[in-house]
């Protein structure tokens, strides 16, 4: 078995996302699809013979959170933990994905610290074992664990694989502004919202691959307060409309707004634009399908 291993952490979007209720211990009941994209962030993991976790990355984050605050090296210190792992761990995480942009970056990078640990400690845990030592570290971490095409209901917790989506084109666009989750959940207003996702019928395009269908239908109930706080994001979502995107949404809290795209070149030449309109926006081409290895 060898020292060390590197592994792939894909972002995500949200298709749907609805909120159906709100618990008395402050959790939010939500009802949302989410999608892999082949945007990733990259984990080398090595165990070292120095006991405990060294954490570095090739960026500081916006929020420039010590190592020990990082879900990384949460997932680490967990397992090692509870398995009881005398090596040492040295995990260094190449940053791709676009941080506090709501394409789960952090969860994905903890889940991918979850499998690689794992699979490098040959600790012998189950995808299952793992997922319900993923939820005690974020809600979305389940999700990144398995990947692909999914209906995720409670806290995000209970997973329903879905067909796989077409590996149709994602252009997004994430505004230099940082959108706080907390806020969002917050003053969501959830007896004022009137237009929810039709979640059925977006399973159901999904399952015909009728894609049209699908993108015209996205939603999300989070943009009622997102948006209005920064309305530049109706702006990006009618810009990628105007730039031949079959549908548009902002994915999680925000702000990251992305267009799907059937047409390769319609994408490419979106992108283009974009980069000349936003030259201060981080603007990425991706696919909705898992990277490949």
């Amino acid at each position: 078995m060898s020292d060390s291993l590197t592994i792939k952490a894909p972002a995500k979007i949200n298709l749907s996302l609805d909120v159906t209720g709100r618990r008395e211990n402050g959790y939010h009941d939500l009802r949302m699809i989410m999608q892999t994209i082949d945007l990733y962030d990259e984990l080398t993991i090595r165990k070292t013979a120095d006991p405990g976790i060294h954490f570095s990355m090739n960026k500081e984050l916006p929020d420039r959170i010590p190592p020990e605050k990082n879900l990384v090296w949460k997932a680490a210190a967990l397992l090692q933990e509870r398995c009881h792992i005398t090596d040492g761990l040295d995990i260094y995480l190449e940053k791709n994905i676009p941080a506090a942009a709501g394409l789960a970056g952090g969860s994905s990078d903890c889940a991918a610290t979850l499998l690689g640990v794992n699979e490098l400690c040959e600790l012998g845990l189950t995808l299952g074992e793992l997922c319900d030592i993923g939820v005690s570290l974020g809600a979305d971490v389940p999700f990144c664990l398995q990947k692909g095409t999914m209906l995720s209901e409670g806290i995000g917790e209970i997973l329903t694989r879905l067909p796989d989506l077409s590996p149709l084109w994602a252009l997004l666009i994430k505004p230099d502004i940082s959108v706080s989750t907390g806020y969002v959940y917050t003053h969501l207003k959830l007896d004022e919202i009137t237009d929810r996702p039709d979640t059925e019928h977006l399973i159901d395009c999904i399952r015909r691959h009728d894609d049209a269908s699908l993108a015209r239908r996205l939603s999300n109930v989070l943009e009622t307060v997102t948006i209005p706080e920064y309305p530049v994001l109706e702006e990006l979502k009618q810009f990628l409309k105007d730039n031949g995107a079959i549908g548009s949404l902002m994915s999680g809290s925000g702000p990251t707004t992305y267009g799907l795209y059937q047409d390769e070149i319609l994408a490419r030449m979106a992108l283009k634009k974009a980069q000349e309109r936003y030259p201060d926006y981080d603007i990425i081409l991706c696919r909705t399908r898992l990277p490949e290895a």
